[in-house]
């Protein structure tokens, strides 16, 4: 197996991060969210436009993981305003790392979580943060064992239905 390489997305990889983004999503969320949720969370979020606007915007950025030119997963990073709240002045938000089924348990997620702390010093930022699904046990395991402890909760908008969020953080050095 190749080793898995990290691409920056650019406007011109609008489908591929559509297929991605579609993709991974409903496999992680699907079974428990009702099909007419789904449908609209998903029609909304990675419409073409709204894609396009955040591919073009200069404080968000997104990266793939390709495995043999495959697209496996990918990372969605904001900071300053782009952020989805803003917790602070000098923080980044990992608002996305989502990776195909077919991979989980192979260190996809952990390398695209890498990056975005790579991304984040990078940026001189004294934090990071992540809004999780409370029900997202595995993601939540995850985080923590990177050392994110919990701070806050909010709500997430799924279609028609409300969800809770919990909010974690990683103070950096």
């Amino acid at each position: 197996m190749e080793s898995i390489k990290i691409k920056k997305a650019t406007e011109q990889d609008i489908d591929r991060l559509q297929k991605i983004g579609k993709q991974t999503f409903a496999e992680t969320f699907s079974s428990e969210n009702s099909e007419e949720n789904m449908r609209e969370y998903l029609e909304k979020e990675f419409s073409t436009e709204k894609l396009k606007s955040e591919l073009t915007d200069e404080n968000s950025e997104f990266h793939f993981a390709n495995l043999d030119n495959e697209t496996i997963g990918y990372l969605k990073i904001n900071i300053g305003q782009s952020q989805t709240e803003i917790k602070g002045t000098n923080s980044l938000e990992i608002e996305r790392i989502y990776v195909l089924r077919e991979f989980h348990g192979k260190k996809v997620g952990q390398i695209l979580y890498d990056k975005a702390i790579e991304i984040a010093k990078g940026n001189n930022v004294d934090y990071v943060w992540l809004g999780v699904w409370e029900q997202n046990l595995r993601a939540i395991r995850f985080y923590k064992k990177n050392g994110f402890v919990e701070f806050n909760k909010h709500v997430f908008i799924l279609g028609g239905d409300e969800q809770t969020d919990i909010m974690m953080k990683l103070k950096l050095d």
